[in-house]
């Protein structure tokens, strides 16, 4: 899959906390990319949007506690 138009970002919440953060690219069509921080250039997890946005209304409500 071909992400170099990818516009990966982090969450303002990311603090400095050693880098141990996701970077997430939405601007793909149909597509969420979601990569590790610290290797910018390693592997890319990609997901429908539709199972991202459900991922993260769980997140927010924190079911997954």
């Amino acid at each position: 899959m071909d992400l170099t138009s990818a516009q990966w970002r982090k969450s303002t919440k990311s603090g400095n906390n050693g880098g141990a953060c996701v970077e997430v690219a939405g601007n793909l069509p149909e597509i969420v990319a979601i990569r590790d921080s610290k290797d910018q250039h390693g592997p890319a997890l990609v997901v429908g949007r539709n199972q991202w946005q459900a991922f993260v209304a769980i997140v927010k409500t924190d079911a997954l506690s």
